[in-house]
């Protein structure tokens, strides 16, 4: 089962932010993550997102097929 999931928590570098995912228990870290910096203090409206799907694929294989394609716009 893999989970992806938007998390809103203060981190000074992205080197911190995968400090963080490394030292969940109880998952597997598939050392893929996306940091964005946010101005200001997000407030009624913020959005986040979770979504779960089971997949047999190993992990660099369903990061991907589900999420880094190579086709992903970001801004």
């Amino acid at each position: 089962m893999y989970e992806e999931r938007v998390t809103l928590w203060t981190a000074r570098s992205a080197d911190e932010a995968r400090e963080y995912c490394e030292g969940l228990d109880g998952v597997e870290y598939v050392r893929f993550a996306e940091a964005f910096r946010i101005d200001g203090t997000p407030g009624e409206g913020a959005e986040v997102f979770s979504l779960m799907r089971e997949s047999g694929l190993p992990p660099g294989e369903y990061v991907q097929r589900f999420f880094a394609t190579g086709d992903e716009r970001t801004g």
